[in-house]
């Protein structure tokens, strides 16, 4: 709690004197006089203008005019409900979530989109307006424990955990002293966890997930090992899964979690542009914090968690046929084995986890002479895995069916669209051993998924370490995700499920329009460092071996 008189803090933040607090700036805005109410909005967007005016230029893919009409609707929305008697604690999240509003609504308007361009982009306003939802369905028990707690906790946690400001920040922005704040922190972090619980239980599918709950929440929370039963319940329960990963955050990245639960939408960009965060950095500990262990010890815990949640047995479905158990270990071996189980468990659970998904590379290994990819009329479903260097196949799109194909003519700034699958070079692909997407058609054309705002075109393949070896160069992911190294918080992606559709870069969102199947493989064919036998015939029976 608040003192009466709380001392000023020794850091305070831009705007306003030492010692305000954003809601003695507030109080003029609901007395009615407006001079000293212009003044207050502006020493209130004085302190926040900047990560408001940030995020907007994330959610639209685009810097310029447009992004300072966003930040400006943004705090002429929130500033006047502040002035009809909302708080003005925790003011920094509303105002993000009212950017990506705006963004999202101005979208789907056409009339606004046609005179604002830069609404159009991809992975901005074009990519949201196809959006079903803007934070992803593994962070519901985040956001709603967030949404439940008082202004003050909400204002604590986001500017230390996401912010990764020192405690005297939201000691200034709330006008109390800092050893109250840190006090409260560690109180608000403490609640937010038991808000988490509260929702697994409250939402739980069935009777058996509401059983598990604390047997899920007190082994995370020590570090220790997880009953028997409650692995076999989480290998067969996708919510307790998330829930799991999501209490998980809570002991180590909770700013992740955070920034996740409450924007979605660009939120691993936003976390990593805060100027508190240079160089990875994370949240600076309160001295509580530090006297309790509360830093390492929370990494610790961390550490003790992805542990845990990697022993899951998740369960892979695999098509009948050969490909058993016993067959995937005598092809890749038990220690390749060991890894890939390793892979899908933490891709599956972590759902973005860190930023760093595991990128299915290990499989490869270019020059194996021996592996040829016949196409067929018709490709069946593929795997996560693309052909190492010389061994083509095509791309189909899950969602839409459709082949990626070149519209025209193969040359430098030729669209790249989905087009039906068919044997013409066009539709033939290969996955460098260094990331490139190169084209069959034309030996030396790549993907370029940075040179058009966003539309995937075909580009010039191009050095590693030259200024675009990152826009031609993709990372695959377990489940057939391809992200380009310029930013892998997007995804390759198709703009529609039609015949002719672009291909664009959207934020990640694990959607099937995201993901990409490769034909199966003739039998005795090597996919890298993975032996794969098939059924024979025309069309062979894949192994899908990405996350489900």
């Amino acid at each position: 709690m608040p003192t009466p008189h709380p001392p000023r803090p020794s850091y305070p933040p831009p705007g306003g004197g030492a010692g305000e607090s954003d809601e003695s700036l507030a109080a003029p805005l609901r007395a009615g006089s407006d001079i000293e109410a212009s003044r207050s909005a502006a020493l209130l967007m004085a302190r926040h203008w900047r990560p408001v005016q940030e995020y907007a230029v994330i959610c639209l893919a685009a810097s310029g005019p447009v992004a300072h009409m966003v930040a400006a609707a943004a705090f002429h929305q929130i500033l006047d409900r502040v002035a009809l008697g909302e708080t003005a604690d925790a003011i920094r999240p509303r105002l993000l979530v009212s950017v990506r509003d705006t963004v999202a609504n101005w979208a789907v308007e056409d009339r606004i989109a046609e005179v604002l361009p830069d609404l159009g982009k991809p992975a901005g306003g074009r990519g949201m307006r196809a959006a079903k939802s803007m934070t992803p369905e593994n962070r519901t028990l985040a956001e709603r424990s967030f949404l439940g707690l008082p202004a003050l906790a909400q204002s604590l946690l986001w500017h230390a955990e996401v912010e990764a400001e020192p405690i005297t920040v939201p000691a200034g922005l709330l006008g109390m002293d800092t050893t109250t704040a840190s006090a409260a922190l560690e109180d608000a972090r403490e609640k937010f966890r038991e808000g988490c619980v509260r929702a697994h239980r409250e939402l739980a599918p069935s009777q058996e997930c509401r059983y598990y709950n604390r047997l899920l929440d007190v082994p995370i929370r020590r570090g220790g090992a997880l009953l028997p039963d409650v692995q076999e319940h989480l290998a067969q329960c996708p919510y307790c899964r998330a829930a799991a990963e999501q209490l998980g955050h809570v002991e180590g990245g909770l700013g992740v979690l955070l920034v996740e639960a409450v924007l979605g939408w660009g939120a691993r960009r936003y976390l990593d542009s805060r100027p508190g965060r240079k160089g990875g950095e994370e949240a600076p500990r309160t001295r509580a914090a530090a006297r309790r262990g509360g830093g390492g010890g929370r990494r610790r815990a961390a550490a003790r968690t992805t542990r845990i949640l990697a022993r899951i047995p998740v369960p892979v479905r695999r098509p009948p046929g050969p490909w058993s158990s016993k067959t995937l270990l005598t092809s890749v071996g038990v220690a390749g084995a060991g890894l890939l189980a390793s892979v899908l468990a933490v891709s599956t659970l972590s759902g973005g986890g860190d930023g760093k998904d595991a990128v299915a590379t290990a499989g490869l290994v270019p020059g194996d002479s021996e592996a040829e990819t016949t196409p067929t009329p018709t490709p069946t479903s593929g795997r996560a895995g693309l052909p190492s260097a010389d061994h083509t196949t095509r791309l189909r799109n899950a969602a839409a069916q459709l082949c990626l194909d070149i519209d025209g003519e193969p040359k430098p700034g030729a669209s790249v669209v989905l087009a039906v699958c068919s044997t013409a070079s066009t539709q033939q692909w290969t996955f460098e051993s260094d990331g490139e997407l190169r084209s069959a058609a034309g030996p030396d054309l790549c993907l370029d998924s940075h040179a058009d705002a966003g539309v995937v075109i075909l580009g010039t393949c191009a050095a590693e370490d030259a200024g675009r070896g990152k826009d031609v160069r993709y990372d695959l992911t377990v489940q057939g995700e391809l992200l380009p190294r310029w930013d892998e918080t997007l995804a390759l992606a198709t703009g529609g499920v039609d015949p002719g559709s672009d291909i664009v870069v959207k934020v990640r969102d694990h959607t099937s329009g995201q993901h990409w199947l490769t034909d199966a493989p003739l039998p005795s064919q090597s996919h890298g460092s993975l032996s794969i036998a098939g059924t024979g015939g025309t069309s062979a029976q894949p192994a899908e071996l990405a996350g489900h």
